[in-house]
């Protein structure tokens, strides 16, 4: 996960909570993409620290256990550049230009310019990324698939060319769920409209009472229809079943207002949160302690990684 800025409620249903449960099944690997980071925010690296920091803590919280898996930085395991640029030495430049997601944020992100090597060559550092530690699975959603795909070719090439080193790597297949931001469009830090694991609960209240709902519901007595009201998504996340059909039948025929929806909401959101902060204000209080599992963590996987490396030199005769 790139270190880009806080962490939010998207991140944490969309990603963590999965992550949580994989290192009770897997030898699990997470690691902080700072090296990633650096293809759009390659200009300011003024907050690069504070948001590693402030990611691991929210890692933390969410229930990533260092002694269930291993947590490290991408820059502290150098070996990632070494495998980067010998993978680059064999991979045709087409494969790395058809990349679905290299034309789309370059349309995307007008601000900045993202006509640099280090993007066009990122879903490469991403396959190094994922065969230095050889591994068998990766977890991606749909949208991920091409860039895995990339990973398995780039493996395949270099297997043929020097003998059976890497693994193949198969795609963990996972659900994950789009979470509505505070304007309706898909929570992003991009967008602005996050409700992050770091607000306080009167943040949250705040954002969450602010939430824009069903366009065409003007007044209270307007009937609504909560399959196009972004509140209702996060109804379906965390508020009870029981609630969900009431809403389901009463908003309909404007039985129930959009304030009551957000007032019962947050009663549920915010107990869901309450563990994670209590123990994100706890770790925020001992930085030094979230300093050292991410250089233990990179202490194991440098081992790893330099494992993996002796065995490509040795194949690639350097």
């Amino acid at each position: 996960m790139q270190p880009s800025g806080l962490l939010h409620l998207g991140n944490l249903m969309g990603a963590l909570d999965n992550w949580r449960k994989l290192q009770d099944q897997y030898e699990c690997y997470y690691f902080i993409a700072d090296w990633h980071a650096l293809t759009s925010n390659y200009a300011d690296t003024s907050k690069l620290r504070t948001f590693v920091r402030e990611m691991v803590i929210d890692w933390l919280a969410a229930g990533l256990d260092p002694e269930k898996c291993v947590i490290f930085q991408q820059s502290l395991v150098p070996d990632h550049a070494v495998l980067h640029v010998l993978l680059s030495m064999s991979t045709p430049l087409p494969w790395l230009e058809r990349v679905p997601t290299f034309k789309e944020k370059i349309e995307q992100i007008a601000d900045k310019d993202m006509h640099t090597y280090g993007f066009l060559g990122y879903p490469l550092l991403q396959a190094a990324d994922i065969l230095i530690y050889k591994a068998d699975f990766v977890p991606v959603g749909i949208d991920q698939l091409p860039h895995l795909e990339l990973t398995r070719e780039v493996c395949r090439r270099f297997n043929g060319f020097y003998g059976e080193v890497f693994p193949e790597p198969q795609p963990l297949m996972t659900e994950y769920p789009k979470l509505p931001g505070t304007d309706g469009r898909k929570m992003s830090k991009s967008y602005n409209n996050t409700i992050n694991l770091s607000d306080s609960p009167e943040e949250i209240t705040k954002k969450v009472m602010a939430m824009v709902t069903d366009p065409a519901r003007v007044r209270r007595q307007d009937p609504g229809n909560p399959d196009v009201c972004p509140l209702f998504s996060l109804d379906k996340i965390f508020a009870p079943k029981e609630w969900q059909g009431y809403v389901d039948v009463e908003c309909r025929r404007a039985g129930i207002g959009c304030v009551d929806d957000k007032r019962e909401l947050l009663k549920h959101l915010l107990a869901y949160l309450k563990p994670i902060q209590e123990k994100r204000k706890e770790l925020s209080a001992h930085p030094e302690r979230v300093i050292e599992i991410i250089q233990e963590g990179s202490r194991k996987a440098r081992v790893v990684a330099g494992r993996t490396m002796e065995q490509v030199k040795e194949a690639m005769k350097l």
